[in-house]
């Protein structure tokens, strides 16, 4: 169990040996979740009773499972004001409400936003904070008023929190990516009417990827395909391959149309997180370890990412050592993270010793702060 969810990675060697699986899974139920990576896949139940039969269908094409790897990243906002909170990062994220007041990605992505009742004041500028890219036309709607910010995208909820909400673009000019959006990645997002549809669309799209060397991440949800590069994946100076991945692109949309499928483009999403630091390196360090991220190694960029490409980004940016007060406010963002029951002591032993502090423990809940008092909430179970 991992954030109430029932839940399984499954090791693959390749995008359609994944893909043989997801094919038999999505014939299970329309409900289930699978986000396919080209080193295997992640499996979350709508239902417990379709446990055994995913196992046994892993277990045919000799796919083993590998729990170590799982963990679901959370938000929580702490407010003295909930409900204006929620109404104002729901128009941001166009999520729905969560069942515990908070709001949750429909299309099951990206984190989930848990909010919390606090009279403490924390006046200061938050050292946590988001980049949110939809496309323009979802940005505009979200009617959010004039922006700020060096960009000229930044704006704030009534606690103060800071988001950047982009507005994406069209991937090329190229009437064959006509479906795709760049959200900081290259995303088309493909409605489907028929279980055989979404199987056959996600195998055409793994041996297409697979062809070219590329880690394309797929994602089946019910009714739906979601494409993805992957941030900044679709860049040649990222990815380093002999491709254009426009060219990629061109023939998943070929695919899509073939089968059938719809490309909605209102869907794309992105969302990273920001972390400000005195001293970048040792957070940076920190929090690779704490989440078992992988450093990018590009000159420049300071993002930690998860491996699976399942987790969102992590990016931090300098703050002045002087601001004393800023450093020193507790954030009123925090991450959660949920672990399997299992792993939650293990993990806890990580982060202690790459540098984190206990804060405070309860029955399956380690509160957690970083060098520079960044928190994180381990969950452990459901």
């Amino acid at each position: 169990m991992v954030d109430g969810v029932a839940t399984a990675w499954f090791n693959a060697p390749s995008l359609t040996e994944g893909a043989a699986l997801a094919g038999h899974i999505v014939e299970l139920s329309a409900e289930i979740v699978v986000d396919l990576r080209a080193t295997g896949l992640r499996v979350r139940l709508d239902s417990d009773e379709h446990a055994e039969a995913v196992s046994a269908a892993a277990r045919d094409l000799e796919l083993a499972a590998n729990p170590a790897v799982l963990q679901r990243l959370s938000l929580v906002f702490e407010s003295a004001t909930p409900p204006v909170v929620r109404r104002f990062w729901q128009r941001v994220l166009d999520y729905a409400p969560g069942e515990d007041g908070g709001l949750a990605d429909p299309l099951r992505r990206d984190p989930a936003i848990r909010i919390r009742q606090s009279t403490e004041p924390r006046p200061l500028r938050n050292r946590i904070h988001l980049d949110v890219v939809r496309p323009a036309a979802a940005v505009g709607q979200a009617s959010l008023g004039e922006a700020s910010g060096p960009f000229g995208f930044c704006h704030t909820d009534p606690d103060g929190n800071e988001v950047d909400l982009v507005p994406g673009a069209v991937l090329s000019e190229r009437t064959g990516t006509a479906d795709w959006q760049a959200v900081f990645g290259a995303m088309a997002c493909y409605r489907i009417t028929s279980p055989r549809q979404q199987r056959d669309l996600a195998a055409a799209a793994a041996a297409l990827a697979d062809d070219t060397g590329f880690p394309l991440l797929v994602d089946l949800r019910p009714g739906l395909v979601i494409i993805d590069s992957g941030k900044d994946q679709w860049e040649e100076h990222a990815h380093g391959l002999k491709l254009d991945f426009t060219d990629l692109a061109e023939n998943l949309q070929t695919a899509a149309r073939e089968l059938g499928a719809t490309a909605d483009p209102g869907l794309p999403r992105f969302a990273q997180l920001f972390l400000d630091a005195a001293d970048v390196a040792a957070i940076r360090a920190f929090w690779a370890a704490a989440l078992g991220y992988t450093h990018d190694q590009r000159a420049g960029v300071s993002d930690i990412y998860d491996p699976r490409r399942l987790d969102p980004v992590l990016v931090f940016q300098e703050l002045d050592a002087s601001e004393t007060e800023r450093r020193q406010q507790r954030n009123r963002i925090h991450f959660e993270l949920a672990v399997p029951s299992d792993l939650a002591q293990t993990r806890l032993a990580t982060i202690v010793a790459a540098g984190g502090r206990l804060l405070e423990e309860s029955e399956d809940r380690w509160r957690v702060a970083d060098p520079e008092g960044n928190e994180m909430v381990i969950v452990s179970g459901a």
